[in-house]
């Protein structure tokens, strides 16, 4: 009983675990920092910076290609990513993340239309629900979880696990790029989606993690 217990404390308080859990908070601690500022309709002296460049490099670059790749981060480039993560997951035999998705995402899609209505700051258009950027939030639960997943798949060669995690990352930054291109966000919208969206992705994997890390692990007190 005494080793069972202390296999489970260490579990619980492992090195992956703890380092989940500690960036979460500190993500968290960044969000709420942003949030703060934006729930005062506080902007940056580099919003106004980054609009007045962009404005610049949109005279000079084609629109089409941004009003498109932007919609990756809409509602149905979202659901299409799902379905496309689901079955890629569920054909490498992860059936609990390929479970997990689902609702990840869909937690991400409420956790966004809580923050956006809680803050309530305008877009760069004056539209309202600016902050945070729910195409970034959304995107970073996604592409971050697919991160995770490449990063600790042992199986793989590290080349290539750095190329897809390189890939997953630049696909979340084009997009968000295509938020400010289009004139919807603020660059510190942008950073509020990127903090709350790790927040948010960083606990649910610390969750996951902990709880199916061993299912033969009996907490301490339990069984017979």
């Amino acid at each position: 009983m005494r080793a069972q217990a202390s296999r489970y404390r260490r579990v619980l308080h492992g090195r992956k675990p703890r380092w989940l859990l500690s960036g979460a908070l500190a993500s968290l601690a960044g969000y709420v920092a942003l949030a703060v500022l934006a729930a005062h309709q506080q902007f940056f002296a580099i919003d106004y910076g980054t609009r007045t460049w962009i404005r610049i490099v949109r005279e000079e670059t084609p629109y089409l290609p941004m009003a498109l790749l932007t919609e990756l981060g809409g509602p149905f480039g979202i659901l299409l990513l799902i379905a496309l993560g689901s079955a890629v997951l569920l054909w490498r035999r992860q059936r609990r993340w390929a479970l997990a998705l689902p609702a990840l995402m869909a937690g991400a899609g409420a956790l966004q239309a809580i923050a956006k209505w809680s803050i309530h700051r305008a877009r760069p258009d004056e539209s309202p629900w600016g902050f945070p950027s729910g195409h970034v939030l959304s995107l970073v639960v996604f592409f971050g979880l697919m991160i995770w997943l490449v990063a600790t798949a042992s199986k793989r060669r590290r080349r290539w696990r750095l190329l897809a995690s390189a890939l997953c990352g630049l696909t979340v930054a084009v997009v968000a790029f295509s938020r400010l291109y289009l004139d919807r966000h603020w660059l510190s919208d942008l950073a509020g989606g990127l903090t709350i969206g790790l927040a948010y992705l960083l606990l649910a994997i610390w969750v996951i993690e902990v709880a199916t890390i061993d299912r033969t692990i009996v907490p301490p007190g339990e069984g017979g």
